[in-house]
């Protein structure tokens, strides 16, 4: 440590289920082209909650969590042109090669060398951070840095509908309607569909109502096939979605009568714990089965959506958190709570 060396406070997680709060120095900049953000907001996802729990595939430890990041530009190297000190910026994700097959015809996401923040390697969980010039997107002053830690999350819900070759006409079916569902609910609607909400829950269904749904089953107390029959004047729907991702809820997708002839069925989940499907629920209807994973080249796009109010961001975010408070995030990670649907931590 440099004498005399400014000091920031990062969240480490040591091993499933432990974290460390440390104080280390304001990093440095490593090459001529790498920008210093000042963290402003980050939100939580899921997958922190996995790597918290141990549940994520992908993960290394220890880790500093955090891929929905924000903030402001501090310091940049003598090489940057795109960012400028003061811009206020989101930052993507992945880190990627740039000369892999996948690279080279645009699917950095799936890069075989892929790196992602807050998982492989350190996120944003921390005041200060370093990243490339390419990897940060200057946002506009009318997008607040709240709103802004969904930007990522939007980019997430861009990139599974182009997968799914979603088109304005689509009906769609998602099913689990928490933060990502919500999100691919505005962006189908944002494409011109009619979209059926399906969740266990009355309140999150109500607000699936609020953003848009054209209907919604509760599966607890519907049967979702029957309902989806009524729906689609018993043709079954034209793509369905699973944003619930837990064992059995993409093999719930295949049931007879919910996706018609031709239809799509798009995965967004890690879960290890095997499916249920045979080569006959496939093959039958000629159903595509298409997996989606992060986002790419959607950054852009979804923060022009976001400067033009194109989505309604109320209520998205439940449970603000200041970073001093940070404990309050692994304490609704141990406990959930369902009204916190997502937490975002704020940063002074």
């Amino acid at each position: 440590m440099k004498v005399g060396a400014k000091m920031m406070k990062e969240v480490v997680i040591t091993k499933p289920y432990e974290y460390e709060i440390r104080e280390v120095p304001i990093p440095e900049l490593e090459d001529d082209y790498q920008v210093l953000i000042k963290m402003k907001a980050a939100g939580v996802c899921g997958s922190d909650y996995h790597i918290y729990h141990g549940a994520n595939p992908n993960s290394t430890y220890p880790r500093i969590p955090g891929h929905e990041n924000a903030g402001v530009v501090v310091k940049v190297g003598s090489k940057v042109t795109r960012v400028k000190e003061g811009d206020r910026v989101v930052v993507d994700l992945i880190i990627t090669c740039g000369q892999c097959y996948q690279c080279k015809i645009g699917r950095e996401n799936i890069c075989e060398n892929v790196k992602v923040r807050g998982s492989g390697v350190d996120g944003g969980f921390r005041e200060y951070f370093t990243a490339p010039e390419d990897d940060v997107y200057v946002i506009p002053n009318s997008i607040d840095f709240k709103d802004a830690a969904l930007i990522e999350p939007f980019a997430i819900g861009a990139h599974c509908t182009n997968r799914g070759k979603v088109v304005p006409g689509d009906i769609v079916f998602i099913l689990g309607t928490g933060t990502i569902g919500s999100i691919i609910l505005q962006t189908c609607k944002n494409k011109g569909c009619t979209v059926i909400c399906c969740d266990i829950d009355d309140e999150t269904l109500e607000r699936a109502k609020a953003y848009g749904a054209d209907y919604i089953i509760n599966s607890r107390k519907e049967n979702v096939v029957e309902r989806v029959q009524e729906i689609t004047n018993r043709k079954g729907v034209t793509i369905a979605f699973d944003s619930a991702c837990f064992q059995g809820s993409l093999t719930s997708l295949f049931e007879p009568g919910l996706v018609r002839n031709a239809g799509r069925v798009v995965n967004l989940g890690f879960t290890t714990a095997p499916e249920s499907i045979s080569q006959a629920m496939l093959a039958q209807r000629e159903l595509d089965l298409i997996s989606s994973r992060m986002s790419c080249y959607q950054f852009e796009p979804v923060i022009e959506k976001f400067a033009n109010n194109e989505f309604n961001l109320d209520g998205l975010v439940t449970t603000p958190i200041k970073f001093d408070e940070i404990d309050k995030v692994f304490h609704y990670m141990d406990n959930p709570d369902p009204k916190v649907k997502k937490m975002v931590i704020l940063f002074d």
